[in-house]
Formats: structure tokens, C-alpha cells, sequence
């Protein structure tokens, strides 16, 4: 299967956005943490009307309109437990925050860590908002994108949280 991959240049830096012929299988900050994680085959450059459809999310979200992304063509790939936590990602309101402890209770999972462990390996930055996701104390912390990405995105979407 052919992948195609994309560089979008947003307001935090360089995203690069691979999809194949389905639809889109990762959107990622350059250098992220897990950056193409899972991509085994190299790429080549252009583009698709599934990525085409991710850039106007973004360009979309960066202008300060909050868009919905229950109908991108997205390929989500992962073991069963992290697609379970993703989809509840999906579920957290632009604007709004949760905590890891809170996730892990709605999911009936003991474990806070392996959540956020789950929410370090998606790979759908932005799009699937692992930003809105806070230590119990309400705290930044944890993400793949890097501390100065997660801030950001926080702020442009006027959320309260400690520093």
C-alpha cells in the first residue's frame, strides 16, 4: 500500500500528515515523541483529499473556530486498549480539560499511568485532543508534542490550567 505524506506548516511548527488509501493514518509535530511512529515504508510526497480534509481541520482550528472531527478520514490503528482511550479523547469538548485519574475511572481502568501511556502514543495530534488531558493535580504535564505545544494549545483554546 502506498502511503502519502504531507508537511503542514502550523503557527507551532512543522506537522507532518501521512495517509494511504483509506484515509489518514497519523498527523504528528516534526521530532515529536513517536514521531511516524508505526510507519514502516517511506512515503512519498503529495497529497490526498483525506489530507486535504485534515489541512482544513487545522487551518480551521488555528483561525479560533472550533471544527468537529467526527467526520475526518481517519485510520486509527492501535491495540484495543489505546483506540478505548482515544475514543474517549474524542469525546472532551474543545474548551474543556479532564485528568488522566478521571479518564482512567471512566474507562474502569486501574491504572492512570497505562492511560497516559495509551495517550502518549496517539497519533493523531490535535485532532484526537490528548492536550486536553492534565495531571490529577491539574497540572501540565505529558505531551508528546512537547510542554510549549500543549501550553499553547491550551491557551488558544482559553482554557484555565496550572502552569
Amino acid at each position: 500500500m502506498v502511503l502519502i505524506k504531507k508537511i503542514y506548516h502550523s503557527p507551532l511548527g512543522e506537522m507532518s500528515i501521512i495517509a494511504n488509501n483509506e484515509g489518514v493514518i497519523g498527523i504528528w509535530f516534526v521530532h515529536q515523541t513517536y514521531f511516524e511512529q508505526g510507519i514502516s515504508e517511506k512515503p512519498i510526497k503529495g497529497s490526498t483529499e483525506a489530507i486535504d480534509r485534515v489541512i482544513d481541520w487545522l487551518e480551521a482550528y488555528f483561525s479560533g473556530r472550533k471544527p468537529s472531527a467526527d467526520n475526518l478520514p481517519l485510520i486509527i490503528q492501535g491495540s484495543s486498549f489505546q483506540k478505548k482511550v482515544w475514543k474517549a479523547l474524542r469525546t472532551i469538548p474543545y474548551g474543556q480539560l479532564t485528568t488522566y485519574g478521571e479518564l482512567a475511572k471512566q474507562l474502569d481502568c486501574q491504572s492512570p499511568q497505562a492511560v497516559g501511556t495509551a495517550i502518549g502514543h496517539n497519533p493523531f495530534s490535535m485532532v484526537i485532543p490528548c492536550h486536553r488531558v492534565l495531571s490529577s493535580a491539574g497540572k501540565l504535564s505529558g505531551y508528546a508534542g512537547g510542554l510549549d505545544k500543549k501550553r499553547w494549545l491550551l491557551t488558544h483554546e482559553n482554557i484555565t490550567f496550572v502552569p
